[in-house]
């Protein structure tokens, strides 16, 4: 089992999902992962609950504003990343070109955030931890496991976030798109992989990968709940995967690991 307590800068720490509907989302992936969700305390501020397998946090669960669903914002699970300091990445990342979505702001005494879009087009959280670390289990079944960006400019996506978090890649050879791994810290951690014609008008964005023990099983179960099969299960290097959406639309990945794989 892999417990975290601390997220080094530049790790991704924790995805939360912001939905069109806190309710049916809960229901969702309750039955979908057998998560529970725990209510927070936010203060006067929007309603959010902690999604936890067992003891463990695992990802967490808010609704999108009215502003946002009249807007017709799509509900979408948002990838976090670990840093010292939430303004001064900020600042840094305005200067290496990308557009502060959601300007650094305290969550209670959790952490400090802030919502930055690459030059590329891809969205992400920066995360500054308090008494939030983050994901306490990842790399297990029903637990985060990969964070993915798929990008039209792969080339100046890797220079941004090099810049910005100090992150080194490798190609990915398997992969039948330019793909390229990134590494922090010598371990693989996540992926950068080139949008082809094939996506359409589809916009660059984050994907959050979650581990499962049976990939079929998960798809048939997400089918029955109401969600959405984007891709059908099929066979990787380290595993099988699939691409899914929940009641409300919002897009994620499954990974059942073959033997002792692991995607980081």
């Amino acid at each position: 089992m892999t417990v975290r307590t601390s997220y080094a800068p530049g790790e991704f720490c924790w995805v939360d999902l912001a939905s069109h509907g806190i309710a049916a989302a809960r229901d969702f992936y309750r039955d979908l992962f057998g998560w529970t969700a725990e209510e927070q305390d936010t203060q006067g501020g929007p309603p959010y609950s902690l999604f936890k397998s067992g003891d463990h946090e695992v990802a967490g669960l808010g609704e999108m504003n009215d502003v946002m669903k009249s807007q017709g914002v799509p509900p979408s699970w948002n990838t976090y990343i670990s840093v010292e300091d939430v303004e001064k990445t900020v600042a840094q990342a305005a200067e290496l070109g990308a557009e502060v979505i959601v300007p650094g702001m305290k969550v209670v005494e959790a952490g400090w955030l802030a919502f930055l879009q690459d030059p590329t087009g891809g969205v992400f959280g920066i995360w500054q931890a308090g008494e939030h670390c983050g994901s306490s289990l990842v790399d297990e079944p029903v637990a985060p496991t990969w964070n993915e960006l798929a990008t039209r400019d792969r080339e100046g996506a890797r220079t941004f976030y090099s810049s910005l978090m100090g992150w080194d890649f490798q190609p990915n050879p398997d992969s039948p798109s330019p793909y390229d791994i990134i590494m922090i810290g010598g371990e693989q951690k996540g992926g950068i992989l080139e949008m082809n014609e094939q996506w359409g008008d589809i916009p660059p964005q984050w994907t959050v990968y979650f581990c499962v023990a049976d990939v079929d099983a998960t798809v048939a179960r997400a089918s029955e709940l109401g969600g959405r099969v984007n891709v059908p299960a099929f066979d990787i290097s380290v595993g099988r995967l699939a691409m899914l959406a929940d009641v409300h639309g919002a897009g994620f990945s499954v990974i059942q690991l073959q033997g002792d794989s692991k995607m980081r």
